[in-house]
């Protein structure tokens, strides 16, 4: 773990004191974070990134990564997140513009700009908690 620096992180009102965590050692660098829980509870934190990848899966498989998806990065308190479905033949984008549009955690969603995947990726914002 070299050039990680760590330190002590108290938790209040978090989700993970139902785990039994009140403290966790966070080892911060210039790249990444990683938090190591400081009892005997072993629990695996994943942190939700800001962009899901469904290119070459079928609808089923794409639905159901979108929406586990979401549920992770509105628990990881991210505000807008990209969904990458690619070109192809618009059936992905089709049918994940439907499920965004009856998503509980969705506040909005739009096609994404120039520059920010064009029409192989969708932009959404999701609601606060």
């Amino acid at each position: 773990m070299k050039g990680l620096r760590p330190f002590k992180l108290p938790l209040i009102n978090d989700p993970l004191m139902s785990f039994g965590l009140s403290w966790v050692t966070v080892l911060k660098s210039s790249r990444s974070i990683a938090i190591v829980p400081k009892n005997e509870y072993r629990t695996t934190i994943k942190s939700a990134m800001n962009e899901l990848h469904l290119r070459r899966l079928t609808r089923d498989e794409a639905l159901l990564k979108l929406d586990q998806y979401l549920n992770d990065a509105f628990m990881a308190g991210l505000y807008q997140v990209k969904v990458i479905h690619g070109k192809g033949t618009g059936t992905l984008r089709q049918v994940v513009r439907e499920q965004l549009t009856s998503h509980p955690l969705v506040k909005s969603f739009r096609p994404a700009d120039y520059g920010e995947g064009s029409a192989g990726v969708t932009i959404v914002e999701l609601a606060q908690k």
